[in-house]
C-alpha cells in the first residue's frame, strides 16, 4: 500500500497490508472496548469529543500539509476541512444527548417510550476526496451514542487514517474506541461480514456501494450509503447571471473538482446561455493551479494519475461526439504530477458521457434547455440524486422546485451544496440512502427500542 505525492509522483510512504490474523484481533478489541464505552456518561463522552476538536484545530497545519502531501488538496482548503471536522465534533457534544434522549409515547401501558440505544462496532470505508471530513461526520455521532468506529480509508491517504486513530488517543478515547485498518478493498467482504461488525458506512462509488450493500444485506447489517453524484444546476432565464457564474465556478472547483456535491451539469436557459458561457469562461480563466505546498494556489493535482487519465477520456470523448470545448481539456504532459486544467464543455447533449457520467474533476458541462420544464426534466434525467442547485430571483418559484420537481437528497437555491452538522445529509437513487447530520445521523446506527411497561 503506497502514499505518492500526486503533486509530484514521489513516494511519500509505504505500508504493510494488516494480515488477517491482525484485523482478527482489532475487531476483537472494538467489541471489548464498545461493553465498556456504551456504559459511560453522555459527559464524559462529551468532554473527549471536545477535547479533540481543540486538538484538530492546534494541529491544523500539520494536518493541511498532509493532506496536501498525499492527495493533493490546496493547503486553505485543507485548513477548512480541519476546522469543520472541529465544528461537527462540537456540534455531537452539545446536542446528542438531547438527540437521543427517550420519547414518551402515550399508549394503554402504564408507562412506553422508545429508547436509542447503540448497535456496537460500526465500520467506516472512506474516500481519499475528503480523508478527514468523511470519517469526522460519521465517528462523531456514532461514537456520542456509544458505538466504537473502525477505519478503512483510502490506501493512498494510509497517513491520514493512521494520524486520525492517533488523534483519537491523544483526546482520551480509550483503546479500541477508533482504530484504523489498513486494508486493500478487495479484503473488506470479511471484514463487514464478521459477526461482530454490526453496522457499515460507506462514501465512495456506486460501484463499491453496490457492492457493499450486497454484502451487508447478506449478513442483515445497517448500511449508510453515500456515494456518486453529478449534481445539476438549474440557471434560469430570470437568474443573477453574476451570481451563477460565483457560485457555480466555486462549487466546480472544490478540492480541485473532487467533491460528490460539486456542481458538474450546469443547465442553461437559452436565452441566457451565452452570456453564462462568456462569464463562467473569463471566470475560471483565472485560476491558478500548482503544487500545494509551493505556492497558494486555486486548485492543486487531482489524487492520482489514473484518475486524471479517465478523466480526461472522458473529456476527449464528449468533444468526440460533439461537445465544444470553451476552455481546458488539454493534459500536462511537462509535469510530473496529476493536474488537469479547469475545462468548460459546452453543447452537451444525451449521447455524450458529460449528459449521463460523474466527472470528478475541474471539468463544467453545459447544457442547454428551452424552458424551466425541459430544465427539469434534463436535471431529474440521471442515475444519480445528490445535491441540486436552482438559481432564479423568484424565490418562491424557486423553493417550489426545489421541494417538488428535483429528485435529490439536497437542493440549495441561490448558492451552491455544502454538508452541515445542522442538516441531513445524503441522497437518493444511485447516490445511496440514508442519512448523515443533524439528528437523523444520529439515529443510523441505534438500535431504535421500544419499552412498555403494563
Amino acid at each position: 500500500m503506497k502514499s505518492i505525492n500526486p503533486s509530484t509522483s514521489e513516494l511519500i510512504q509505504e505500508y504493510d497490508e494488516f494480515s488477517k490474523e491482525k484485523v482478527s484481533t482489532i475487531i476483537g478489541e472494538a467489541q471489548k472496548s464498545f461493553l465498556s464505552w456504551k456504559k459511560s456518561s453522555y459527559d464524559s463522552r462529551s468532554k473527549k469529543l471536545l477535547r479533540l476538536a481543540d486538538l484538530l484545530e492546534e494541529k491544523k497545519d500539520e494536518l493541511s500539509k498532509l493532506m496536501s502531501l498525499e492527495m493533493g488538496k490546496p493547503l486553505k482548503e485543507g485548513s477548512s476541512e480541519i476546522e469543520k471536522c472541529a465544528w461537527v465534533s462540537r456540534y455531537y457534544a452539545k446536542n446528542a444527548q438531547n438527540f437521543l434522549k427517550d420519547e414518551e409515547i402515550a399508549t394503554e401501558h402504564k408507562k412506553s417510550f422508545v429508547t436509542y440505544q447503540p448497535l456496537g462496532v460500526v465500520l467506516a470505508i472512506m474516500p481519499w476526496n475528503f480523508p478527514f471530513w468523511q470519517f469526522f461526520r460519521v465517528a462523531a455521532p456514532a461514537l456520542m451514542v456509544g458505538n466504537t468506529v473502525l477505519l478503512k480509508h483510502a490506501s493512498n491517504v494510509s497517513g491520514c487514517s493512521l494520524k486520525i486513530e492517533e488523534l483519537f488517543k491523544l483526546a482520551g478515547f480509550p483503546e479500541g474506541t477508533v482504530q484504523s485498518l489498513l486494508l486493500s478493498g478487495s479484503k473488506m467482504n470479511d471484514v463487514i461480514s464478521h459477526p461482530l461488525v454490526q453496522g457499515v458506512s460507506l462514501t465512495g462509488s456506486t460501484e463499491a456501494g453496490k457492492k457493499v450493500a450486497s454484502i451487508a444485506g447478506a449478513n442483515i447489517k445497517k448500511s449508510v450509503l453515500e456515494l456518486g453524484g453529478s449534481d445539476p444546476y438549474l440557471i434560469l432565464e430570470d437568474a443573477d447571471v453574476d451570481l451563477a457564474v460565483e457560485k457555480c465556478a466555486q462549487s466546480r472547483l472544490i478540492n480541485s473538482g473532487q467533491s460528490c456535491i460539486g456542481a458538474k451539469r450546469f443547465i442553461v436557459s437559452s436565452k441566457i446561455k451565452k452570456e453564462f458561457e462568456l462569464k463562467l469562461t473569463q471566470k475560471m480563466e483565472k485560476v491558478t493551479w500548482g503544487n500545494p505546498l509551493e505556492g497558494t494556489f486555486d486548485i492543486g493535482p487531482l489524487a492520482r494519475k489514473d484518475l486524471r487519465d479517465e478523466l480526461h477520456e472522458q473529456v476527449r470523448l464528449s468533444i468526440k461526439t460533439g461537445a465544444k470545448c470553451l476552455l481546458g481539456g488539454e493534459l500536462f504532459e511537462s509535469h510530473q504530477g496529476a493536474f488537469y486544467p479547469p475545462t468548460i464543455l459546452t453543447d452537451v447533449t444525451k449521447d455524450m458521457p458529460a449528459y449521463h457520467e460523474e466527472f470528478f474533476g475541474p471539468v463544467a458541462s453545459i447544457i442547454e434547455a428551452e424552458d424551466e420544464e425541459q430544465a427539469i426534466e434534463i436535471a431529474n434525467d440521471t442515475s444519480f440524486g445528490l445535491g441540486a442547485g436552482i438559481f432564479t430571483q423568484d424565490e418562491e418559484r424557486g423553493l417550489y422546485i426545489a421541494k417538488n420537481l428535483i429528485n435529490s437528497g439536497a437542493c440549495f437555491i441561490n448558492d451552491f451544496v455544502k454538508s452541515d452538522p445542522r442538516l441531513p445529509f445524503g441522497g437518493v437513487k444511485e447516490s445511496g440512502y440514508g442519512r448523515e447530520l443533524s439528528h437523523h445521523g444520529t439515529m443510523e446506527f441505534t438500535n431504535i427500542k421500544t419499552v412498555c411497561l403494563s
